[in-house]
C-alpha cells in the first residue's frame, strides 16, 4: 500500500464527498456544497490521502483567529481569515476499510507541519469524548465540553498550542 498525502484538487469533489458520506452520519456530515467551498476557498489546508489514485481519507479546515471552533465556521467559507492565527480542523476522514493503518495519523501529522511552517500559533478542533484521548496524542489539549452544537452532538473544544 503506498499512501500519498497532497494537497486536494477541485476534480476531487465527488470522491471527497464520498468519504465525508462514510464516515459522518448524515446530520455531521459536510454537504457537498459546503465541501466544494471549501476546496476553493482553503485549500492550502485540505489535504487528501490517496491510494493509488483513490481518494480514501482527508482532513481540512480553515484558518481563523478564534482559539475554539464555533458553528458558522462549518458552513460558512467566508470567515476563513488566511492570516489567522489558528488552523481549524473541521474533519478527519478515513474510509472504514483503511482504518487502524496509521492513514488518519499522516494526515493529522501533515496539516501539523503545513501549520508550522506558515506560522500558526496552533490547531483547533471538536471531538466527541472517545476521541479525546486519540487527539491527545498529537499533543491536542482538551478545553471541556464546546458550545457547538454541530449535528446535535457533544463535542469537546481540543487544542494544540505551537511551541516556539
Amino acid at each position: 500500500m503506498e499512501i500519498t498525502i497532497r494537497k486536494v484538487k477541485p476534480d476531487d469533489l465527488d470522491a471527497v464527498v464520498n468519504v465525508e458520506a462514510e464516515c459522518f452520519p448524515e446530520a455531521e456530515a459536510a454537504t457537498r456544497s459546503s465541501l466544494n467551498n471549501r476546496i476553493n476557498t482553503f485549500p492550502d489546508s485540505f489535504y487528501v490521502a490517496e491510494d493509488n489514485g483513490r481518494i480514501i481519507g482527508f482532513v481540512n479546515g480553515c484558518i481563523t483567529n478564534s482559539r475554539t471552533i464555533y458553528d458558522e465556521l462549518f458552513s460558512d467559507a467566508s470567515l476563513h481569515d488566511p492570516n489567522g492565527y489558528y488552523q481549524a480542523v473541521f474533519g478527519l476522514d478515513v474510509v472504514p476499510e483503511y482504518r487502524n493503518q496509521g492513514i488518519a495519523a499522516k494526515l493529522m501529522n501533515h496539516l501539523i507541519e503545513a501549520s508550522m511552517k506558515n506560522g500558526r500559533k496552533g490547531l483547533i478542533l471538536t471531538c466527541k469524548e472517545h476521541l479525546i484521548h486519540y487527539y491527545s496524542k498529537f499533543g491536542f489539549v482538551n478545553l471541556g465540553v464546546s458550545g457547538s452544537t454541530h449535528g446535535g452532538a457533544v463535542w469537546y473544544d481540543m487544542i494544540l498550542e505551537m511551541q516556539k
